[in-house]
């Protein structure tokens, strides 16, 4: 019985404020039946919903609308990206216009009061011409104004959650808020019940509270659209039409009526709209929003082209090969929006304490109003009111849950303008914990255009004869090394014969039947397996092995009758990557089926530290646990269909983007440019995510830790330092904006360079 594989999910969430707001949705999902994981973020404000194929859409939006928040389901196709964009704009401009409105009716409360405790004359100014109760009348007005208009989402929030008992930051500030006006307003309308000493106002704290956090809020959003920046330019790079030839004549059409197969002209300055192949015409064209890389590519007839791309010169023919979802664009998009949601193995310490943060700080809060009115001194309502306030209000776990998702963000937005593309979001962490990486050889460190540089034939044998029966043989191979021998063998103006009971031998070489004769070629092992004597040539194999050249053996009818040297240039961005690497603290290693003298020479040439050679396609998984084994965590590099096992075994795998889309599909990280340097700056870029996620938890708990204890009074008594439910609110909206700011800090990251 076969298993049904479970559907991904993912979903837009609307009025989320804190990590307790995160917590409850992802109860709220995984109670779900059927529902096998889910991941909520706070930065992008969506869920991640695993579940099987019986839970419909329909049922998951309840939940999340039970739990107290707004949901719809993102669509593949859809363009929620660019909507959540209008939309935060949108909630940052009514956020400006209630901290307006909000600050306004602030900053009268304010003078009057604090001012008046300020400056004595201003005070008695007040006494003489206002009156203290037409004064305390006035701050009554408009402070229940600044509660019941600009901060009444907070009250309507948190009441909402407190009757489901499940109380959130909206829940801290309305209580907070709230009983500061309660208390006040019970003594300026029914003083007798208060002691006398007790009479006093704090309508200044409830105005200024609501007045701070909306301007924390209003900052915090700003910030968050700055952090969404990068998905936003890739967004942008996306044409909206495309010039197309139909019938003859050129027209301008909707991107989304282009199809594969059609012909789309592009002129100097414009984007390319599609991926397509070159069919006539060349250019220069700008790939830095792929690669990273700002030196335009040579494009010409055969060549592939992709949209989003620039062409700065030439004009060029374009058959559409991929449109809408299917272009690397929007694959690149997918990506860094799964990378974003990520849910990193640091999270799960933010989800254990945010868990149960809100209703300890409540108790917190009851347990210091007990205390004060206890145990304090005279006014020990007043005491015990002020104290409490400022404990619910300190508390509010903004930046828990802004701490992790907004470094993620902006990291792996950074790391896809550099051309570094987190496919698993894990992969950011993961990478940090790298102590070697193991590179395959051909088509990764080299070029992967190997050419024939030389050919020794044995005594007595014709060395034209045994290329053009060898490039018969190797002309029913998709091998890289197979092409260099048949393109030898057609510059030399050879007619090919036809190769009968071909077999490609995997990781070894070839055997067929070429007029009549046996042919075998391939590696030295591959004779000795065939019982095959293969000495005598000793010398120059390890000549050709110095020079960084591959012998490739061939047999005829069970005998050696030569050796052909192939030779693959190394990639120029190689050498700088190793030594980038080298820099970090980070071993190296290479891992080909290549012959010993050839690796060794590669090796050299670019300071790799350790070689494993002659490892066939299956042995890689075998040596990646070796060297795991004897040098800790583990990333490889490849970009052939072989490497994929090896991709999938690493702690992480990095593919190149120029690869096969096997090799991608295996691989946590994919390098969209040919060059190595992607693979220092993905290490670079992890670990500085991943120590500003430190920065921010650390800023995040420390603060709450630190000031829970002095909003609360312990250093009062001793020390006469306490914490006003005013300052209360400044420093907990000023903890999520530092760290917004922190993490964007990251924007400008640039990863250091070898020497």
């Amino acid at each position: 019985m076969t298993t049904a594989t479970p559907r991904q999910l993912e979903f837009a969430i609307e009025g989320m404020s804190c990590a307790s707001c995160v917590k409850r949705v992802q109860n709220a999902l995984s109670g779900v039946p059927g529902v096998t994981q889910a991941q909520v973020n706070l930065a992008t404000e969506r869920a991640q919903v695993e579940a099987g194929a019986a839970v419909t859409p329909d049922a998951l939006v309840a939940a999340i609308v039970q739990a107290g928040y707004e949901a719809h389901p993102i669509q593949a196709d859809d363009d929620h990206a660019a909507r959540q964009a209008e939309q935060r704009d949108a909630h940052a401009a009514a956020l400006r216009r209630a901290f307006i409105v909000s600050l306004a009716l602030t900053l009268p409360v304010f003078l009057i009061e604090m001012g008046g405790h300020l400056i004595p004359p201003l005070h008695h100014w007040i006494l003489d011409h206002v009156g203290q109760r037409n004064s305390w009348l006035l701050q009554f007005a408009l402070t229940t104004l600044v509660l019941a208009w600009p901060g009444r989402p907070f009250f309507v929030k948190g009441a909402l959650a407190l009757w489901r008992r499940a109380p959130d930051m909206n829940s801290l500030v309305a209580l907070g808020a709230s009983a500061a006006w309660a208390y006040s307003v019970v003594a300026t309308f029914a003083p007798d019940w208060l002691p006398a000493r007790a009479q006093n106002v704090y309508y200044e704290a409830a105005a200024v509270i609501v007045t701070l956090i909306l301007l924390g809020r209003m900052l915090e959003a700003r910030a968050k659209g700055r952090t969404g920046a990068a998905i936003q330019r890739l967004i942008g790079l996306q044409a909206r039409t495309a010039r197309v030839l139909r019938d003859g004549k050129t027209q301008d059409v909707d991107i989304a009526s282009v199809r594969a197969g059609d012909l789309v002209l592009v002129r100097p300055g414009e984007q390319v709209p599609v991926d397509g192949e070159i069919i006539e015409g060349s250019s220069y064209v700008d790939e830095s929003m792929l690669t990273g890389e700002p030196v335009p590519v040579a494009k010409e007839a055969g060549m592939a082209a992709t949209g989003g791309t620039l062409n700065t010169s030439g004009s060029f023919t374009l058959r559409v090969t991929h449109t809408g979802a299917d272009t690397v664009l929007a694959r690149i998009i997918r990506m860094v929006e799964n990378a974003q949601n990520a849910r990193l193995p640091i999270q799960a310490l933010v989800d254990r304490v945010t868990g149960v943060f809100v209703p300890v700080v409540m108790g917190l809060a009851l347990l210091t109003f007990l205390a004060w009115l206890v145990w304090g001194p005279s006014p020990a309502l007043t005491y015990a009111l002020v104290h409490a306030v400022a404990v619910l209000i300190i508390a509010c776990p903004c930046a828990m849950g802004l701490a992790t998702p907004t470094s993620i963000m902006v990291g792996t937005g950074r790391a896809a303008e550099m051309g570094v593309l987190f496919r698993q979001g894990d992969a950011l962490q993961s990478l940090r914990d790298v102590r070697v990486v193991a590179f395959d050889k051909t088509g990764t460190l080299t070029e992967g255009k190997p050419t024939l540089t030389d050919i020794e034939a044995a005594p007595g044998v014709d060395a034209d004869q045994v290329l053009a029966w060898l490039a018969a043989v190797q002309a029913r191979s998709e091998h890289p090394i197979a092409h260099a021998i048949v393109r030898a063998a057609e510059e030399r103006g050879m007619t090919l014969a036809q190769a009968s009971a071909f077999e490609a031998i995997t990781g070894a070489g070839v055997r067929a039947t070429v007029d009549g004769h046996a042919i075998l070629a391939g590696a030295a092992r591959l004779m000795q397996q065939s019982g095959v004597a293969h000495d005598g040539f000793e010398t120059r194999i390890a000549q050709w092995g110095e020079a960084g050249k591959t012998p490739v053996y061939v047999a005829v009818d069970g005998r050696l009758a030569a050796l052909v040297a192939i030779a693959d240039p190394i990639k120029p961005s190689a050498a700088a990557a190793i030594a980038a690497l080298h820099a970090q603290g980070i071993r190296t290693a290479m891992i080909t089926g290549d012959n010993p003298h050839t690796a060794r020479a590669v090796a050299r040439q670019l300071g790799i530290d350790d070689v494993r050679a002659e490892v066939l396609p299956d042995g890689k998984v075998e040596a990646i646990a070796s060297l795991r084994a004897t040098h800790g965590n583990i990333a490889f590099v490849g970009d052939g269909i072989n490497d994929a096992p090896a991709l999938a075994a690493a702690d992480v795998g990095i593919a190149i983007g120029s690869g096969t889309d096997v090799a991608i599909e295996a691989a946590d990280v994919v390098l969209m440019s040919p060059g190595l340097q992607g693979v220092s700056n993905a290490l670079a870029i992890s670990r500085a995510t991943l120590r500003n996620i430190r920065q921010n938890l650390f800023w995040a708990f420390v603060y709450n830790a630190a000031l829970i204890p002095v909003a609360a009074g312990v250093l009062d008594p001793a020390f006469g330092i306490s914490l006003s439910p005013m300052f209360a609110a400044g420093a907990m909206a000023a903890s999520s904006v530092f760290v917004l700011a922190n993490a964007l800090r990251l924007k400008a990251y640039s990863p250091p360079r070898a020497a």
